[in-house]
């Protein structure tokens, strides 16, 4: 299969790099501390690339703004739930 734009971007690479390396931390814990921030970091943490990708994917400049804005807030959210962890 062949790569589309968003797979090219240096920013979704790293939002790859970053919750790769979050599931393999979380599938570390304990059963409550994966059921509960766990499953918050590792679901925001996907969001970040999921969300350019969509926003690239609807095809307007509009939309990929509206998007990019939504995974920076999954960035941030990731963030928060980094802070709850550690």
């Amino acid at each position: 299969m062949s790569k589309t734009s968003f797979e090219n971007l240096e920013i979704f690479k790293l939002s790859e790099k970053l919750s790769d390396r979050i599931w393999r931390l979380g599938s570390r814990w304990d059963h409550l501390d994966k059921t509960t921030v766990g499953s918050q970091v590792i679901r925001s943490a996907d969001s970040i690339g999921a969300n350019l990708a969509e926003g690239l994917g609807r095809g307007t400049k509009k939309e990929t703004q509206r998007f990019t804005k939504i995974s920076r807030g999954s960035l941030f959210e990731t963030k928060h739930w980094l802070r709850r962890a550690v």
